[in-house]
């Protein structure tokens, strides 16, 4: 981590702290608070974003907490691994749910998206009916093996979280 990282996070806070004083006194003003006049909209051939931006954050996450690995020892559903692991498949079809899609079909506007994979460091993704064929190959033991996987990488939280760790091993705020 940084060593400026604590010193900004300590700013926006002050900063936050002062905006929101109940003893601040505010006169009537001639326009809305939420006038949002510093966002920009820009196209580069470079810079990408995506209007899910969290999802790299939340991937980050599992791949630091052990998740695709955890998911990759235990469930065993896939023969050969040409290209996706069974951590790629469950990951997949999690994010897919995360971003508020309703169908496995909606899987297909993220394998379109250059940012979107770009953000997961991802060359392709498991296409709707790969993703489909996959989910059928769940027995009760793969759904159990599945199940313990993602709570073993719970357990693994919440013992960094008793230490008073974070999973990426800074210091949590309230300790």
């Amino acid at each position: 981590m940084s060593r400026s990282y604590p010193k900004i996070l300590r700013n926006r806070k002050r900063r936050i702290e002062r905006r929101l004083d109940p003893e601040q006194r505010w006169s009537e003003q001639p326009a809305p608070m939420l006038s949002a006049s510093n966002i920009h909209f820009e196209m580069a051939e470079r810079g990408q974003a995506v209007n899910y931006g969290g999802i790299g954050a939340i991937h980050l996450m599992g791949l630091r907490l052990g998740l695709a690995e955890e998911i990759d020892g235990r469930l065993k559903l896939l023969k050969r691994h040409l290209p996706y692991h069974e951590s790629d498949h469950v990951l997949n079809l999690a994010y897919n749910a995360l971003l508020d899609s309703q169908r496995l079909e909606d899987i297909e506007l993220r394998r379109n998206d250059e940012a979107f994979l770009d953000g997961l460091g991802a060359q392709r993704i498991p296409d709707p009916t790969t993703s489909g064929d996959f989910t059928r190959r769940f027995d009760q033991g793969a759904i159990v093996d599945l199940m313990e996987a993602i709570n073993s990488t719970r357990q693994r939280v919440w013992n960094e979280q008793l230490q008073g760790r974070c999973f990426w091993g800074g210091i949590l705020p309230y300790n």
